[in-house]
């Protein structure tokens, strides 16, 4: 009897509203070959480049490592992660990735996807059922029209956000019932789930929320009296919700302020953003493509059926005319949003999107849909002269958007005849007579499932993906170079690498690096990063020009590296499944081991690493350095020298070069920060700068932000110079090492007219000094003795007066130092790391981390929860007695 009741005649529109939508995509994903049913994959943009790799240490961290929950030291060299967490992690449907290891995890991405689609729709057809809005066949047929959204299609590669549209049903349900009944619980239970579901993603919610409320005030006007009420119930209900996510909402608000919040825009400009007409192409099938992604108009394509359901909401009389004003209003306001500045910060929370722009079209498409639904409740059938008045503003957008086809890039002809097509076709559908309206509806469900089938296949065919086997094969090399350095290091060590797929290679291996990107990155690390001489960007480190400086401070213990086929040695062309991005010619100064390697990496150990923490001189609390400078590698010698109580102008100087060879380029005869232009403008323009090494010292040459690919293609003696492709400051790349009397030459072919030679200065390390300096900080080492992501402790000996405990840890209010049993303060030094100040002798150190405002927030959602429930039993007894 119950399995009968799960689809019987009441279930069985949520049961179609399910399955549709998940099967389309489906059956899309098996026609593009996505595993586990062919040889592509699900990832592309972000969802290759940062997400799989989060989603895979969230499995590492819940079935290995929990401590991780709250810090983790494979974000970059150490980051907090509650922001990480509740950002990118705290869907539910991620729980279904512990059953995929490794390279199988696009199998997890594929199932997680789809059921994400099917979720969305059921969710709106629990809205329409529960809300009486609508029964029978229409159910599903609105339900898909919603859960295939264009908004859903395009940003299905950012899928951490697409939960949103499976609770935005459900928070407006509980609004309704506001409304109703009086009840707040649902409202604010449900906004509750969505802002720890996604914080981002839930203040979008609320401000719709708002509007929806202005809305709902207008349809349930009984007085001013009632108007006030529910104004009351809705803010305690946002209240309440935002008080139940406190736990999470306090320390991921904390994070937010050392990271994303740092890049706020403090200057808005009143203007319109593009001109408010190209939002009409998007109500043509297909217009997603790859240049959509970084800028564009929103993406709100639903199926004509529920736009002209839409339309047919502000010409049916049914409708009180205070209602379609404030319906009309809250249109008016979303779509003012997609084109207006200001606007358009308000609902991205005073940042403008690094790609992805007008990320809350969603909402959009929910009331669309809503208010389609609604004027379909009680009436499928449209007068003439309401299909008239649809005919006339379908013409109008048709003839505009075919005027300017060719200022939308998006729009193809093709797409907007198939558009027109399903248009008219809808159109004639609705104007027919209905003598039975069960096939009526039918049809109505295949309308809509054929037109959003269109727009997925239209859209996505415009989307390259990374094949199955490239991800499968770099995973597998990544897992075995690491496994292998796992199973025989001991204590606390870094790995560097030369090679990179991603950023957050760290975290899909679950290994302490030096790479991350992600949207919540504490902003003192790039700063750090980018003066050091590391591509850094907003969110974004690639520890990919490290020098024996850097890897000494940062503790890169371990350096592995593509090992290249003999037979491919000569082979400048030569690609494989493992990208280089890094010149490191150091390497030869470091220990091969030839156990720790493998067949596809060679992993070499760094005997000058000085350790997670080591004794320093207390010069370094007192350092002042710059956030960025255009001489990194004057900046490491200052820090490195510092650090040992040395000078700070014996490591590093810059050398000449002995021979420059200009070809086709004017000569000039001082380098650094010349700009170089072309003789004959149409033939290409290269420089050969060549220097023959009188030490086996190590060389560096920088390069400024100027001299990246773009502009230039740079070669070290005739082959391709490997290097990560962006960078925003100067970089430090090692042309030479162990290179005694041989002549090295560096080229750079000019892509443009001319070239800035920006920050461009040879220099060379002084090896000798610098292993002396190696030595003196190695005396005193952290001698680790237990270790997990947020809890370290170690012993170290204070040799000297004047010295402290250096250590690489990121600072943050959030650890906390012990000595010898007592607390106490740590320092910030050189605005970047922990440092603890120690008398002379031994210590006991231990550093624990705590997620700032974490006891605070669960305080909060445990007392607001005790006493929600509480003020339920006392009402319920009340009740009870009373009857």
């Amino acid at each position: 009897m119950k399995l009968r009741r799960f689809f019987d005649k009441r279930t069985w529109p949520l049961w179609i509203s399910f399955w549709l939508p998940l099967l389309i995509m489906t059956g899309y994903f098996i026609y593009r070959h996505m595993a586990p049913f062919g040889s592509s994959s699900l990832l592309t943009v972000d969802l290759g480049q940062q997400y799989v790799d989060l989603f895979a240490y969230f499995r590492h961290t819940l079935l290995h490592d929990p401590s991780a929950l709250f810090y983790s030291f494979s974000k970059t060299i150490g980051g907090e992660m509650v922001g990480v967490w509740a950002y990118y992690l705290m869907s539910p449907f991620n729980l279904i990735y512990l059953f995929f290891p490794g390279q199988s995890i696009t199998t997890g991405i594929f199932i997680v996807t789809v059921l994400k689609y099917g979720f969305a729709g059921l969710s709106f057809a629990w809205l329409l059922t529960k809300t009486h809005t609508q029964k029978g066949w229409l159910v599903p047929t609105f339900s898909t029209a919603y859960a295939l959204m264009g908004w859903m299609v395009a940003n299905q590669l950012n899928m951490i956000w697409l939960d949103t549209v499976a609770i935005l049903p459900l928070v407006i349900l509980g609004l309704e019932r506001l409304f109703t009944t009086g009840k707040v619980r649902y409202f604010a239970g449900w906004l509750a789930v969505m802002l720890i579901d996604n914080y981002y993603m839930g203040y979008m919610v609320v401000l719709f929320s708002c509007l929806y409320w202005l809305y709902g005030a207008t349809k349930y006007w009984q007085d001013f009296k009632t108007m006030i009420k529910h104004a009351l119930k809705f803010a305690w209900g946002g209240l309440l919700a935002a008080a139940l996510s406190a736990w999470l909402l306090l320390p991921t608000f904390w994070a937010l302020i050392q990271s994303k919040a740092q890049y706020n825009e403090t200057k808005i400009h009143w203007k319109l953003e593009y001109a408010p007409w190209k939002m009409l192409a998007k109500f043509v099938t297909g217009t997603f493509n790859f240049d959509q992604m970084p800028s564009g108009q929103p993406n709100f394509y639903v199926a004509w059926f529920a736009i002209f359901a839409f339309i047919l909401f502000f010409l049916r009389r049914r409708f009180k005319w205070t209602v379609k004003l404030s319906a009309l209003l809250v249109t008016g306001f979303i779509l003012l949003s997609f084109c207006y500045e200001p606007l358009d910060l308000l609902w991205h929370a005073d940042q403008f999107p690094v790609w992805y722009p007008y990320r809350f079209s969603f909402v959009f498409c929910f009331w669309i849909v809503w208010l389609g639904a609604q004027a379909m409740a009680d009436k499928i059938t449209i007068k003439l002269w309401q299909a008239l008045t649809m005919l006339a503003l379908t013409v109008g957008l048709f003839t505009t958007v075919y005027l300017n086809i060719k200022k939308v890039s998006y729009v193809t002809q093709a797409n907007l005849l198939i558009t027109i097509a399903l248009a008219a076709l809808t159109l004639i559908f609705l104007t027919l007579p209905k003598q039975r309206r069960l096939i009526y509806q039918i049809v109505a469900l295949i309308l809509v499932a054929t037109d959003m089938s269109i727009n997925v296949v239209a859209s996505l065919n415009n989307i390259s993906y990374v094949s199955q086997s490239e991800f499968g094969k770099y995973t597998t090399a990544l897992d075995n170079a690491v496994n292998k350095i796992k199973a025989n290091g001991k204590g606390f060590y870094r790995i560097g690498k030369t090679f990179t797929r991603t950023k957050d290679d760290p975290m899909q291996a679950a290994y302490n690096g030096a790479d991350h990107f992600s949207s919540t990155f504490e902003s003192i690390i790039p700063n750090f990063f980018g003066s050091i001489g590391q591509p850094d960007g907003d969110g974004v480190v690639a520890y990919t020009n490290g020098t024996m400086i850097t890897d000494s401070l940062l503790d890169m213990q371990y350096f592995m590296d593509k090992k290249v086929p003999t037979s491919q040695n000569d082979n400048t062309n030569y690609r494989s499944y493992i990208p280089v991005t890094s010149t490191k010619k150091d390497l030869t100064n470091y220990q091969k081991s030839n156990k720790l390697s493998t067949s596809k990496v060679t992993t070499y150990k760094n005997p000058y690493a000085l350790g997670l923490g080591f004794a320093a001189s207390d010069k370094i609390t007192k350092l002042k350095v710059s956030k960025t400078t255009g001489d990194p590698i004057a900046r490491q010698e200052l820090i490195y020298q510092t650090l040992a109580n040395r000078s700070t102008s014996s490591l590093i100087s810059a050398e000449n070069f002995n021979e420059v060879v200009f070809q086709n380029v004017k000569k000039v005869t001082t380098l650094t920060g010349a700009v170089l232009n072309k003789e004959n403008l149409s033939k290409t323009g290269s420089i050969y700068f060549k220097f023959t090494p009188t030490t086996n010292d190590s060389y560096y040459i920088t390069l400024g932000a100027n001299l990246t690919t773009s502009n230039a293609s740079f070669y070290i003696n005739g082959k391709e110079l490997k290097q990560y492709p962006t960078y925003r400051h100067t970089i430090a790349v090692n042309v030479a090492s162990n290179s005694k009397g041989k002549t090295v030459t560096f080229g750079i072919q000019m892509k443009k007219t001319s070239l800035w030679l920006q920050n461009f200065t040879l220099y060379k390390l002084d090896n000798s000094q610098f292993k002396t300096s190696a030595k003196k900080l190695q005396q005193s080492p952290w001698n680790i003795s237990a270790h997990s992501n947020r809890k370290i402790t170690g012993t170290i000996n204070i040799k000297h007066n004047h010295q402290v405990l250096m250590t690489t840890i990121p600072y943050s209010k959030g650890w906390h130092a012990t000595v010898d049993g007592k607390s106490v303060a740590t320092k910030k030094v050189i605005n970047t790391f922990v440092a603890v100040p120690l008398s002379k002798g031994k210590h006991t150190v231990t550093l624990t981390y705590r997620p700032p405002f974490l006891v605070t927030g669960s305080i909060i959602t445990g007392v607001s929860a005790i006493g929600t429930i509480g003020w339920f039993v006392i009402r319920r007894r009340r009740r009870n007695h009373a009857n």
